[in-house]
Order: C-alpha cells, then sequence, then structure tokens
C-alpha cells in the first residue's frame, strides 16, 4: 500500500508541477457550458499510470472480497457468527470496489465529474456510509474476538447467530441512516452555503461538510477506533492462566490477524479524517492532489482485507485454490474440511 499511494503521490507532483508550466491553458470539463469547472490538464502518460493504479485497487477490492463472501458462504465449516460478520465486513469493500472507487477514479484522474449531479450525491452517501459499516463492522468483531479469548468456554453461548445477525444490521443500518441523512437534507453545509455556491459548479462533485458535522464524523471515527485498541491491547497483552488449550490458542490468533485488519483500517483512514478535520477549521486549505491522496489510501482499505487474510488464514488460502481449481462446484465442496488438524 505505501509503494502505490507513494507512486500516486510522485504522479500527482509531477502533475501539479506540469500545470504549473501550462498556467496559460485553460481547459473546462464541458465546453461551450455556463459555469463548467475547470479542468486539470494532465498529460497522457500520468493518466494511462494512475488509471492502471487506481483500477487494480478497484478489482482487488471487488475480486478479492467476492472470494471472501464465497469462502464463508459455501463452505459449511466456516458458517460461524464471527465469519458471518467477516463476510459482511466483505460485502461493505465489495460495495466500495463496485460503486465508489470507479467513479472516483474518474474524478481523480480527469479532475472532473461527469456523472451528475444527482449520482454525486448518491456517490457520496455511500462513501460515507460503505466507511462507518467497515468502522462498526471492525468494532463489533474486535469485541466478538475479546469475549472468544478471555472467556472462550462460555462464548458459544454469548456470541450465538441471532447476536451476529443483530450485530450485522447495526452495522448495516445506522451508517445508512446517517449518511443519508446528512447528504440529502442538506444540514451538513449549513453555514457554509457561499463556500457551496463559490464551488457549484458543472462538472464537480465537491461535497463541503461544516464543523459541527465534521466534529461529529471524527467522533464517530475515533470513538469505535478507541475501542478497538483497548480491546486488542488487551487481547496481546493478556496471560491466560486457564484457557491454554488448542480452543484459546487458536482464538488468540484469530484475534491477532484481525488486529492487523484494524491496523490496515486506521492508517488507511487516519490521513483522511485529519486531512477534513483541518480543512473544516482553517478554511478548506488542503491542496487537491494531496486531499485525492488521502481519499485513496482510505479506499484502498478495501482492497488490503483479502490480502491480510490470504497472507494469515491457511483455511483463506485452501478455499481460494478450491475456487479456482472448479472443486468449488462438486457436491461434497460445501463440506470439505478447511483447517488442519
Amino acid at each position: 500500500e505505501e509503494f502505490i499511494m507513494g507512486t500516486i503521490y510522485w504522479l500527482c507532483s509531477t502533475m501539479t508541477s506540469s500545470n504549473l508550466s501550462q498556467a496559460d491553458v485553460v481547459q473546462l470539463c464541458f465546453e461551450n457550458v455556463t459555469r463548467s469547472c475547470l479542468k486539470t490538464p494532465y498529460s497522457s502518460g500520468s493518466r494511462v499510470i494512475l488509471y492502471l493504479v487506481l483500477g487494480f485497487g478497484s478489482l482487488l477490492a471487488v475480486f478479492g472480497n467476492v472470494l471472501v463472501m464465497t469462502s464463508v458462504l459455501h463452505f459449511k465449516q466456516l458458517h460461524s457468527p464471527a465469519n458471518f460478520l467477516i463476510a459482511s465486513l466483505a460485502c461493505t469493500d465489495f460495495l466500495v470496489g463496485v460503486t465508489v472507487m470507479p467513479f472516483s477514479m474518474v474524478r481523480s484522474v480527469e479532475s472532473c465529474w461527469y456523472f451528475g449531479a444527482t449520482f454525486c450525491a448518491l456517490h457520496s452517501c455511500c462513501d460515507a456510509a460503505f466507511c462507518y459499516s467497515s468502522l462498526f463492522h471492525l468494532c463489533f468483531i474486535s469485541i466478538d474476538r475479546y469475549v472468544a479469548v478471555t472467556d472462550p468456554l462460555v462464548y458459544p453461548t454469548k456470541f450465538t447467530a441471532s447476536v451476529s445477525g443483530l450485530c450485522i444490521s447495526i452495522s448495516w443500518v445506522l451508517p445508512l441512516v446517517y449518511s443519508g441523512a446528512v447528504f440529502y437534507t442538506g444540514v451538513s453545509d449549513d453555514g457554509v452555503e457561499e463556500f457551496v455556491s463559490a464551488l457549484n459548479c458543472v462538472g464537480g462533485c465537491q461535497i463541503v461538510v461544516n464543523q459541527d458535522w465534521v466534529l461529529i464524523d471524527f467522533l464517530l471515527f475515533f470513538i469505535p477506533t478507541l475501542v478497538m485498541i483497548t480491546l486488542y491491547s488487551k487481547i496481546f497483552l493478556a496471560e491466560s492462566e486457564s484457557y491454554k488449550d488448542r480452543v484459546a490458542k487458536r482464538e488468540r490468533k484469530a484475534a491477532k490477524t484481525l488486529g492487523f485488519t484494524v491496523m490496515a483500517f486506521m492508517i488507511s483512514w487516519l490521513p483522511y479524517t485529519i486531512d477534513t478535520l483541518i480543512d473544516a477549521y482553517m478554511g478548506f486549505i488542503t491542496p487537491a492532489y494531496i486531499y485525492e491522496i488521502c481519499c485513496w489510501c482510505a479506499y484502498y482499505n478495501s482492497a488490503i482485507n483479502p490480502l491480510i487474510y490470504a497472507s494469515f488464514y491457511p483455511w483463506f488460502r485452501k478455499a481460494i485454490k478450491v475456487i479456482f481449481s472448479g472443486g468449488l462446484f462438486q457436491n461434497s465442496s460445501s463440506t470439505m474440511s478447511l483447517f488442519s488438524e
């Protein structure tokens, strides 16, 4: 991820320098349209490389998370409340790869929004909703792992399928309702109407959020993140004297693997969260290319999780082999064993 983001930074810096030498060239997103946004004249080579890098992230988010969902839902051995949470998390990342990243890629490379104002609002709503949905999923997963490690004997009676279903429902419904309320009621731009009006041009998709809502967004990110850090710290530092058996070790290993997922999420989303907070209180001073880098750091998180599972979960690697070998279509494939004894 660091290499990819470094490549994007270098390309954006190069294109920015190129733009300075072409200051006398003015291009519009829509020629002969009143109040059309300005288009940044990027070089063809840089655009091709950016499309390849960003498009790869989108494809990885789509197909990687399809593999995760297929593995959990097809193989009966993986049908557990905890794994259903992982499959639901993969679904949010899949939707980011389908509904958010491709259109953001065009916006980032072309510096114009060609999909209309209505879809701009929907795109922004999906962007925020799936972000918070991922965060809520990870928070519930951290609670699940904490209980599994600290109290493995009673864990099956505490975190049941119905509890998992409730966590999944909350992780989907609340972010969708919150994001819809923010982006479709207009409350997010109260007090900054003049700034919004100044940015309102044909071919743009700039969502401006006032200080109050930026602070709420930050707290919605910070509080669950703090919960996850606290729980995983206790998991990593806990010394178990009475549960030193194979089950406890397996649960601890699974918790540590998901801890890497949480770390990846925080590293990916922290730059964007801090940038939006600073912008709201300092007059939106962030250069456009810095903002785009922060956005794509966050987007790439949706492509990272399947790589983490493939690196640390032997059962996921075995499931992938079965899927690609065509074994998925065999009658007994759903009941095969994915765990080594």
